[in-house]
């Protein structure tokens, strides 16, 4: 493929509708890829400490 076509082709795909629609679905996908990251390592640590606290309860107990 020379390197003409390959132009043409790129600017093809930002002159139709599907090249800008495919960058903001990417986007939004992307901000909810970090948004549930984000609250899996919240929740994760959250989890931690309650169950280190029950542990150290637990231990006290016995």
């Amino acid at each position: 493929m020379n390197t003409e076509s390959r132009i043409s082709k790129i600017g093809r795909f930002f002159r139709e509708d599907d090249g800008p629609t495919a960058v903001e679905y990417a986007v939004i996908l992307a901000l909810i890829v970090i948004t549930c990251m984000s609250a899996v390592s919240l929740l994760a640590s959250k989890t931690k400490g309650s169950l280190d606290a029950s542990a150290g309860a637990i231990s006290s107990a016995l």
